[in-house]
């Protein structure tokens, strides 16, 4: 059965803010289709994407992945113009033909900015789907997933409380954080306890004004609940 029939689409779009999981998701889609031709494009890679689109029906069942698709699909009211890339890919979206095997999976921080006959043309994206920041019953689960295999005695329902608005990649860091802080506090204790005080001190420092620049590259909102004083 084609990938388009499985899914009942041919254009999804993953949307959400950085760090909350959009790659994770396309990784795992694609773990659910064995058999099928995965063609990534990031980065610099992008510029290849008519190349990939004609590999992608020649090798069909396929997908062609466009990872953070607003680089290049920007609305174009913001800009003079329209860049080759953008053109490119709108052409590559178009020329799959109608009985093709080929499906088009994008990512975007930027749902709002993304090109208007991108996002609104039926036949190019015809699925968008938000990945959205994770509410208290998703970072209690991401606390649990990434604690796995660290000797963690805090009791963690005060900071999934404290933690409201940020991401996945959040979580991840300050885990680590603690860790480090579990090493660095208590040298002597070869199990590395990560305590109470641990996650705190963790957690201030991830969320102290100072640190305004590693919040944003890893999601957090800017409607993260903050300390009161």
């Amino acid at each position: 059965m084609p990938l388009w029939e499985v899914w009942g689409k041919r254009g999804l779009l993953l949307h959400g803010p950085p760090g909350t999981g959009k790659t994770h998701t396309v990784r795992y889609l694609m773990g659910r289709l064995p058999g099928s031709t995965v063609v990534v494009l990031t980065g610099s890679a992008m510029r290849f994407v008519a190349k990939a689109a004609t590999l992608a029906r020649r090798l069909q069942p396929s997908v062609v992945v466009v990872e953070d698709v607003d680089l290049i699909a920007e609305d174009r009211s913001h800009h003079m113009g329209g860049g080759p890339l953008l053109f490119s890919l709108l052409d590559a979206m178009d020329g799959v033909g109608g009985d093709a095997d080929v499906t088009f999976l994008l990512t975007t921080n930027r749902a709002s900015q993304l090109e208007k006959a991108l996002a609104d043309r039926p036949g190019r994206v015809d699925l968008a789907v938000e990945i959205p920041l994770p509410d208290a019953a998703g970072r209690a689960a991401l606390l649990e997933l990434y604690s796995r295999g660290l000797n963690v005695t805090a009791d963690l329902a005060p900071v999934v409380e404290a933690t409201e608005g940020v991401t996945a990649s959040f979580v991840k860091e300050l885990l680590r954080r603690a860790t480090l802080r579990a090493i660095t506090a208590r040298p002597e204790d070869p199990q590395v306890t990560i305590v109470d005080a641990d996650l705190a001190e963790a957690l201030a420092e991830m969320k102290d004004a100072r640190g305004a620049l590693t919040r944003s590259l890893l999601g957090s909102s800017d409607q993260e609940r903050r300390e009161p004083g």
